[in-house]
């Protein structure tokens, strides 16, 4: 029995490959990882890189990320206090590793990803979900 058969024998909640692939559930985490790979920013200097997200939604993906332990919050002392975040080498690792690996594979595969997606969009919703060969004759 592998490692990971060991502790995932089933997609459950407390699964490990379940756990990592929530990381990419919320729109905006892999977004404000890739930010803070620079090295450590105030909030403002991811804000203004990533277009479309709001201060709310910052907010909640930078907490969701401190929790799950790949980015860290430094406090400063001073007039007026002032709040950095950065990579821990746990979300280091994470943006080095897998998401490099998906970005690659993104831009390997672009052209053929967008174009089944909009194929699927031109074809009738029952057509798409009915493979040819079993489709009746109309």
């Amino acid at each position: 029995m592998t490692d990971h058969e060991a502790h995932c024998d089933e997609l459950v909640a407390d699964c490990r490959l379940r756990a990592a692939t929530d990381l990419f559930a919320h729109t905006w985490d892999p977004v404000v990882l890739a930010a803070l790979r620079v090295g450590p920013r105030r909030r403002r200097e991811p804000r203004a890189a990533i277009g479309g997200i709001s201060d709310k939604v910052l907010s909640d993906t930078l907490h969701r990320l401190f929790a799950s332990g790949l980015v860290d919050r430094h406090a400063h002392a001073g007039a007026p206090p002032r709040v950095e975040y950065s990579l821990t080498s746990l979300g280091q690792s994470l943006v080095e590793g897998p998401m490099t690996a998906l970005g690659r594979w993104a831009i390997e595969h672009s052209d053929e990803l967008l174009e089944a997606q909009e194929n699927a969009t031109r074809r009738p919703p029952d057509s798409a979900a009915t493979p040819p060969e079993t489709r009746r004759a109309g």
